[in-house]
C-alpha cells in the first residue's frame, strides 16, 4: 500500500478516490500515524505480490499513457475493441467469491461491490447483463505474463508497477487500507504499536498487500505463516496457529463482525509508498480494451455510480483502535 501522511492528526482519504467517509492510518517502519476508518463489512484479501519488491502501488493503467481516451465513448470503444468472444464480456474473478466484494459467492448475481462495479462497466461498454459471462481466474496467475481467458478481472487487485510490467490496468476503482485482526482474548489483543506486533506470529494469504506489509512494514521475528485463501487463514487465527491476520480493511470488518465475532480489528495502517493503493480491473497487456474499461470508469466516478456503489455495499462507520 502507499500513502505518504506524516504526523499525529487525522487524514480523510480523497473523496474524489474513495467516495467514502473514511479515515485511515499511515503506517511507517517505526510508528502508525492516528486516524479513525469509515468503512463497510467487508471481505477477501488486498492482492499484492508475494514478494518484498512487490509492494508499491501506483494507481495508473500499465500503458503509462494517457491518449483522451478515458473521455471518449466506452461503448463505441468497446465495439471496435479485440474480445474473447464476439458480442460477449468475459469477466474473471477467483473462486471462493468473498463478501462484501461479492454476495453467496456468485458472481453473476450482480451483488457485492466488486460484481456491481463488474456490471456497471459492462453496461457502459454496451453489454447487457445475459452478455456478461464470468470464468474462475485464481489471483496468483491474474497478473501473470501471458495471454488471458478474460476480457478483464476483478478481485481486489492492487496496482503496482511491478505487475504493470505484464499486464494492463484500468484506473482505480477502490482504495483500501490493511487491518490486523487478533481474538480478542489472544496475545495480540492488547497490542498497541508496530514494535508490538514484531514479536507475534503473524499470517496472511499468499500473494497479498498483507503479506508484503507484514515482511516489508512490521518486519516480525519469525517469518510470516502464508495461507493459500483467506479461509486458511481465518481457520489458522481460530486454531492458535498465528497471533494475529492480515488483511484489506473491508474483509477485516466482515471477518470480526460476521465469521468470527470473537476477533478484533487492533489496529489498521497504509505502508508508507508514496500513493494511496488502489484497486484496478486487469487486462491483458497491450488489449485494446483498457482505455474503453479507463473511460467507463471515468463515467461510473463523474455521475456517481462508484459512490453509491460504495455506499451501498461498503459504508458501515466503524471506529478503529489506533496502533501508536
Amino acid at each position: 500500500m502507499d500513502g505518504a501522511c506524516q504526523g499525529a492528526g487525522v487524514r480523510p482519504y480523497d473523496a474524489a478516490m474513495s467516495h467514502l467517509r473514511t479515515r485511515t492510518l499511515r503506517l511507517t517502519r517505526s510508528a502508525l500515524i492516528p486516524a479513525v476508518a469509515v468503512l463497510a463489512i467487508a471481505t477477501a484479501c488486498a492482492p499484492e505480490a508475494d514478494t518484498a519488491s512487490d509492494a508499491g502501488a501506483s494507481p495508473t493503467a500499465s500503458t503509462g499513457e494517457d491518449d483522451g481516451t478515458a473521455s471518449a465513448d466506452p461503448a463505441a470503444c468497446a465495439a471496435s475493441a479485440d474480445l474473447k468472444k464476439p458480442g460477449v464480456l468475459t469477466i474473471g474473478t477467483d473462486s471462493p467469491a468473498y463478501e462484501p466484494w461479492f454476495v453467496d459467492d456468485d458472481p453473476t448475481n450482480g451483488k457485492g461491490y466488486e460484481s456491481a462495479v463488474a456490471y456497471a462497466v459492462a453496461d457502459k461498454l454496451g453489454f447487457s447483463a445475459d452478455q456478461v459471462e464470468w470464468t474462475t481466474v485464481r489471483f496468483n496467475t491474474s497478473y501473470a505474463p501471458g495471454a488471458k481467458k478474460f476480457d478483464f478481472d476483478i478481485n481486489q487487485i492492487s496496482i503496482t508497477p511491478q505487475r504493470a510490467e505484464k499486464v494492463d490496468f484500468s484506473s482505480g476503482y477502490y482504495s483500501a487500507a490493511q487491518a490486523v485482526i487478533a481474538l480478542k482474548d489472544g496475545p495480540a489483543a492488547s497490542v498497541t504499536t508496530v514494535d508490538g506486533l514484531k514479536g507475534l506470529k503473524l499470517g496472511a494469504q499468499t500473494g497479498t498487500t498483507s503479506l508484503t506489509a507484514i515482511r516489508d512494514v512490521i518486519a516480525p521475528d519469525q517469518d510470516p505463516a502464508v495461507f493459500q485463501d483467506t479461509n486458511a487463514a481465518k481457520q489458522a487465527l481460530l486454531n492458535g496457529q498465528v497471533d494475529a491476520i492480515l488483511a484489506d480493511l473491508p474483509t477485516a470488518f466482515y471477518i470480526t463482525a460476521v465469521e468470527i465475532p470473537k476477533a478484533s480489528i487492533i489496529g489498521q495502517f497504509q505502508p508508507e509508498t508514496g500513493q494511496q493503493e488502489e484497486f484496478g480491473l486487469l487486462l491483458q497487456k497491450n488489449s485494446t480494451l483498457t482505455p474503453c474499461v479507463d473511460a467507463a470508469l471515468a463515467e461510473l466516478t463523474s455521475d456517481g455510480t462508484l459512490a453509491e456503489l460504495q455506499q451501498k455495499w461498503l459504508s458501515d462507520v466503524v471506529s478503529v483502535p489506533v496502533l501508536q
